[in-house]
């Protein structure tokens, strides 16, 4: 056969006539044929996703179509002649949605609902489902019928409505139970610091859609750093070390489980400005694109913002930009990536101390002896209430609060990439790879408190005063010194890891394996340094510090379905972790500058700033859990736990000392790693308008590092703190009355006591020690309460969720805590006191263009309380336990007498804050 003279034109003929044919026979057939698809999203008015409701399109002939949507909120309708349709979506608790003249034609439909709460849910029936409850479904707060453990959901409307809008992660748990937060500087304002049943930062973890973020150096978070609330959907607070799948260093006193915005069904375009108190202002745009691309198999969120204020506190400014993305790709309905990326860069001139008692209420306070004969004077600016304060010339050296001589600059990246994979006979595996990155360039001019009448330079000062520019000669009733330049500061770590999930559901149960590793690089040094003349810094450093970590936690645990009402879960996780060190030679102050003689470079020819010295260790624990939870009713469950937690040691640990000789002394004996074992036991309740749940918790600590030094050998000997017992009571609950009115509540008792004293020597053989070494015994009286751990925290919460209206007041309460000052004895007090916050929000939702189009007002601190949050005592007491040289035994002799003194450091609560937002949304009309 021959060919075509014209192959192309010959192909293009026949495949014109097969459209032209297919055409043809799909039109005629089109009225025989049902085969159109509409499909879409149903959502609250918060955007959140709502579960088994029912779709319904009827067309003009009366023939209807219905669907149920899934647990992520989709419904699909098949099988649908084209023409036009009426669809209608309902659920127990919202009124339904209606849309007309809905066209179905030959390709797929898509529509989102978005439904409401109103007047019309007092006359729902709640089905058997307990989540079909009008309380859970008004509830800023909750707890769960299938929890295992004290955990309370923050939701996304809560965050959304009831914070404010410069909001940092920490202040969004503010409300929950045995929670609060504090932030002298004003919320989202700075490092925020939270405490739950009293553990401090670094106790807890949190991780951000699974993944744990901390500091290398000690386990601890910086929240001005990652997270603002607007990279935040909502929060899993769980008060427990949960089941062996709870990853991260601290599994301890529980996780703070942060997560990611949902990505919308719809896409919308937002612009925000809020402006308020302490001249604070943030610039926001969000943009949610919807499901797009070939088989609207994409979707995005993206976010980016500008923060700006002078800060409550004096000269303490803050500023950050931020920007975050989520990207998810749909490969089947089986197989789903998911992508996120955040960038921050914080700059700050926060000072690094806190204010006295002299400097926050005035030179003339006598009631703390703050005055000098009768004489007065101006005090110079200081972080502190900004009330008192003479603010002079801020060009003055003499200053150490001008920005200028302390500011931080940190920038900060946060990414992952998640598969999500469904495999055949139930199997599912989940992965994550991820890496982040935290940055602090810190600079602060040092701070030397002036505890009598001093005079610098020959010009008298006034007692409570604290200075610290360079090359000022000090003549005090303690004599003549120099007072110490600035600090150049630096604290960087990178972080690769992964978290990984192999699962298998059937009806026995789930059964789920997985493991967390991460590996760590991080730098840090400290150098004295000159604000006057550059910032030139000192030849050797305070410290100076290179080390890598790796963290490895597999574990493997059951979720075993004993009945149709009652679930077992055992689990095992293992926590290995390791460390190198590489330290470089300093002044002194850590390891010396390791050579023979004074560790002054004019005085001695040997030193040499280069060199180092290797030092690491590694860490072990078997870490078991158990949990059953028992459905009682169908609206009622019960449930108790078992599980042990550990904390990774601080980098401190591993450091080396210098002798006078030259010799360096390692540690003998690496102290004991922190463990704690928690018992709890709770129940959740449903009904249709109201919810409760309690718990009761008992909890063994074996608490924080502390150290001292060997009389023989030098070497420093750690130990871990006296050990405690922490037991209480939480409840929470939510009420709806009527018409969108409901109310919040929770409250939690505690009882923290150290359980007696704790001693600790060295074997004897082991380096460092020698058969001689005394024994360390710190006394701690059995019964004392443990210090910030508040005896009794309360919410009172009135809420108001009607349509377009939103309207809330909270109010916290904290109980009285105790302060230690190196002892464990109880010296001080901190009264109860009280944050009330209120917000009032108007949003457009009625389904147009500009839906989303809202108003925003809150007020944090409502009363303007300036209450005392934090004391730490300088009246001369020991901070630490020593050991006499004489190789006796030593206790510490402190009688539990703190008097209160004019140089006391304090933290008082910020003052009033009132935000006003504004934010314009447009976004398709469906």
């Amino acid at each position: 056969m021959n060919a075509s003279p014209f192959p192309l034109a010959s192909r293009y003929l026949r495949l014109t006539a097969l459209v032209l044919l297919t055409f043809l026979f799909a039109s005629a057939t089109s009225l025989a044929q049902s085969d159109n698809t509409l499909h879409g999203t149903v959502t609250d008015a918060t955007g959140g996703l709502v579960q088994k409701a029912t779709v319904t399109a009827r067309d003009n002939a009366g023939h209807t179509a219905t669907a149920t949507t899934d647990d992520q909120g989709r419904f699909t309708l098949s099988g649908l002649a084209a023409g036009s349709y009426t669809v209608r979506a309902s659920a127990p608790g919202f009124n339904a949605q209606t849309k007309s003249s809905v066209q179905v034609a030959a390709d797929t439909a898509d529509l989102t609902f978005a439904l409401v709460i109103g007047s019309a849910t007092d006359n729902v029936t709640v089905a058997a489902d307990p989540t079909h409850s009008i309380a859970i479904a008004l509830a800023p707060m909750t707890g769960r019928l299938d929890a295992t453990s004290a955990q309370t959901l923050i939701t996304t409307a809560f965050i959304n409505n009831f914070t404010s809008p410069v909001s940092d992660y920490g202040e969004l748990v503010q409300m929950a139970p045995s929670t609060f937060t504090l932030n002298s500087n004003g919320v989202g304002l700075g490092q925020s610091k939270t405490y739950f049943r009293g553990f401090p930062d670094g106790d807890y973890d949190i991780d951000f859609d699974g993944i744990p973020f901390y500091d290398t150096n000690t386990p601890t978070h910086h929240s001005w750093a990652f997270f603002p609330a607007q990279a935040v959907g909502s929060i899993n607070l769980d008060r427990s070390p949960g089941t062996a799948s709870t990853i991260g260093p601290t599994p301890f006193g529980g996780s703070m489980h942060l997560m990611s915005r949902d990505l919308s069904p719809v896409d919308s375009l937002r612009f925000s400005f809020s402006g308020g108190s302490f001249n604070t202002y943030l610039y926001d745009v969000a943009y949610d694109s919807g499901p797009f691309g070939p088989g609207k198999k994409l979707n995005t969120d993206i976010d980016i913002h500008h923060l700006q204020s002078h800060g409550y506190q004096s000269l303490n400014n803050q500023q950050y930009n931020a920007g975050d993305i989520k990207l998810e790709y749909r490969l089947t309905d089986k197989t789903v990536l998911t992508g996120f990326s955040e960038v921050i860069w914080v700059d700050a001139n926060t000072p690094n101390f806190a204010a006295t008692r002299c400097q926050m209420y005035g030179v003339n306070s006598s009631a703390y002896n703050c005055f000098l004969s009768g004489t007065s004077g101006p005090l110079y600016p200081y972080t502190g209430t900004g009330i008192n304060f003479l603010l002079t010339n801020n060009s003055d050296p003499y200053l150490y609060l001008n920005t200028q001589y302390n500011y931080y600059h940190v920038p900060t990246d946060f990414e992952y990439v998640g598969l999500h994979k469904e495999l055949a006979k139930n199997w599912l595996f989940d992965i994550k790879p991820y890496t982040y990155n935290y940055d602090n360039s810190e600079k602060y001019s040092n701070v030397t408190p002036i505890t009598d009448q001093t005079t610098i330079n020959g010009s008298k000062t006034y007692l409570g005063m604290s200075i610290a520019p360079c090359n000022v000669i000090v003549t005090s009733k303690k004599g003549v010194s120099a007072i110490p330049c600035g600090v150049d500061k630096y604290n960087s770590y990178r972080k690769y890891g992964e978290t990984s999930e192999l699962s298998q559901v059937s009806k026995h149960g789930v059964f789920s394996a997985g493991m967390w590793y991460e590996w760590a690089n991080t730098n840090r040094h400290q150098y004295p340094s000159d604000p006057v003349n550059g910032w030139a810094d000192q030849l050797l450093p305070n410290f100076a510090e290179k080390f890598v970590t790796n963290s490895y936690q597999p574990f493997a645990q059951y979720q075993w379905h004993v009945t149709s009402r009652l679930d077992l879960t055992p689990g095992v996780k293992f926590a290995y972790y390791t460390v190198g060190t590489q330290q470089f030679a300093d002044d002194g102050k850590t390891i010396g500058c390791l050579v023979p003689g004074v560790c002054d470079p004019t005085k001695n020819s040997l030193i040499n700033p280069n060199a180092f010295v290797n030092n690491g260790g590694s860490y072990f624990a078997t870490l078991p859990s158990a949990t059953a939870n028992f459905r009682l009713l169908h609206n009622m469950s019960v449930y108790g736990q078992f599980a042990q937690g550990s904390i990774v040691p601080p980098s401190a640990v591993f450091d080396y000392k210098q002798n006078t000789n030259g010799t360096l002394l390692g540690v003998g004996q690496l102290p004991k790693q922190q463990m704690n074992t928690t018992y709890q036991t709770g129940t959740m309740l449903i009904f249709k308008k109201f919810t409760f749940d309690a718990d009761y918790f008992h909890i063994h600590f074996d608490n924080t590092y502390s150290s001292t030094t060997d009389p023989t050998s030098g070497e420093p000997i750690f130990f871990a703190q006296p050990p405690s017992v922490t037991q209480g009571i939480e409840g929470e609950s939510n009420i709806h009355f009527a018409h969108g009115l409901g109310a919040y509540l929770n409250a939690s008792y505690n009882h923290a006591v150290y359980t007696g004293s704790q001693s600790v020597s060295c074997t004897s053989g082991t380096t460092g020690c020698t058969p001689t070494t005394p024994t360390l015994t710190v006394n701690t009286p059995g019964g004392l309460w443990v210090a910030q751990t508040p005896s009794d925290v309360e919410t009172i919460g009135l809420t108001y969720q009607h349509g377009p209206w939103d309207a809330a007041f909270f109010n916290k309460r904290i109980g009285t805590e105790y302060q230690d000052n190196g002892a464990y004895h109880n010296q001080g007090v901190i009264d109860p006191f009280n944050v009330a916050n209120i917000f009032f929000n108007y949003t457009v939702r009625s389904g147009t263009r500009f839906n989303g189009t809202k108003l925003r007002l809150s007020v944090n601190n409502l009363f303007n309380s300036h209450s005392i949050t934090g004391i730490t005592y300088n009246n001369g007491t020991p901070t630490s336990p020593t050991i006499a040289a004489n190789g006796t035994s030593y206790t510490d002799p402190f009688n539990g007498v703190t008097t209160i003194s004019g140089q006391d450091n304090i933290s008082i609560l910020s003052a009033r804050s009132i935000m006003l937002t504004v934010t314009f949304g447009t976004s398709s009309k469906r």
